[in-house]
């Protein structure tokens, strides 16, 4: 693992070589552990061609000294030292310096600036983001294993859709899998919708309970070393009529028209509209969801966006979900879901749970 977390950090120092600064301020958690390995919170990370060093303090000291590769780790004493004085006594030669922009306010930021003597600073966003968009081997398999607890925690699951159930009994009963099979937490909060209540895009469970012929919406994720997984399914309870056949059928041909296309060198944009292709030609037009999907792993939207300004094209290494949805208010939607590797050659399912329209 080693060897894994100083590429990156090799990677990240010769984009900053190119951007001609000395030095960057790592502020967002997530990123922070991509470039580390410290999980925890409470923590600041300074990277430089000379000097390597985490901040945190005596909560997470010894837990960032077990964790951190490649990295020195300080603990500030809270009570005698400002962060901006201990993160300003730790840049050494730095004149030029990159901050993580998107991961602080702009109060807290004024109050570091000010304590960083004569530097120049320039705000940065996206850089580390960048490079997390290519997974590696190892990130690929704990997203694998995410999917796989999901999986399975919706099988365990399936019995509980009866008539008579909420909305939040169900996702509690599926959370619970989730961490009983190994997830640590929820990759987000789970959504869990009936009837009428699947038009939302997203929602939080409640006490509305599910009848016979009933829409079913479920979107969940499992959680392995900071890894996310990202499933959604729609179901019937009972027997659809015709409507909602046609709804369900309209957005299974969207999703796998954009599958059809998937493959390292296309970009993001044309998968998009391969999918739209199928959502726009259909009765359902105007209820079609307006994004396809979104790169997944520490974050759970992250880059690449698929969506109608992408211009990205795809790697082998991307993680990315494909989620066309149709959402009809009053009546209900419909929204699949799946987790796909890009790889040299074309794509790999990571979400396997089967897609029965009627339970």
């Amino acid at each position: 693992m080693k060897a894994i977390f100083l590429q990156r950090q090799q990677q990240l120092l010769s984009q900053l070589t190119e951007r001609q600064l000395d030095g960057l301020l790592i502020l967002g958690h997530e990123n922070i552990q991509y470039i580390t390995g410290f999980t925890g919170n409470a923590a600041y990370a300074i990277i430089t061609p000379k000097h390597q060093f985490l901040i945190t303090d005596y909560r997470y000291f010894e837990r960032a000294k077990n964790e951190c590769q490649g990295f020195e780790v300080v603990s500030r004493d809270r009570d005698n030292e400002s962060l901006g004085a201990c993160i300003g006594r730790h840049l050494f030669d730095v004149k030029a310096l990159g901050f993580d922009a998107a991961f602080i306010n702009v109060s807290a930021w004024h109050g570091i600036e000010s304590e960083l003597g004569n530097r120049e600073i320039q705000a940065v966003t996206g850089l580390i983001e960048r490079q997390r968009m290519v997974k590696d081997d190892w990130e690929i398999k704990q997203t694998q294993l995410a999917a796989a607890i999901a999986d399975q925690a919706l099988a365990e699951t399936m019995g509980y859709f009866k008539a008579g159930v909420t909305e939040r009994d169900v996702a509690l009963e599926l959370e619970y899998r989730l961490q009983k099979l190994g997830s640590q937490g929820m990759a987000f909060s789970t959504i869990m919708l009936f009837a009428e209540r699947t038009s939302l895009p997203h929602g939080n469970p409640g006490e509305q309970q599910l009848h016979e012929g009933d829409f079913i919406t479920l979107d969940f994720g499992a959680v392995i070393n900071g890894y996310r997984s990202d499933m959604t399914r729609s179901y019937i309870l009972g027997a659809a009529n015709d409507e909602q056949k046609a709804i369900y059928d309209t957005v299974s041909a969207a999703q796998q028209a954009a599958v059809s296309v998937l493959k390292p060198g296309v970009n993001g944009h044309d998968v998009y509209l391969a999918s739209q292709a199928v959502l726009q030609s259909s009765a359902y037009a105007q209820w079609a969801g307006e994004g396809l999907g979104h790169g997944v792993g520490l974050f759970l939207h992250e880059q690449p966006i698929l969506g109608p300004k992408t211009d990205y094209c795809l790697e082998p290494g991307n993680i990315i979900t494909i989620e066309p949805g149709i959402y009809i208010p009053g009546l209900g939607g419909v929204r699949l879901e799946d987790d796909y590797l890009i790889t040299k050659s074309g794509c790999q399912v990571l979400t396997h749970a089967p897609k029965p329209f009627e339970i």
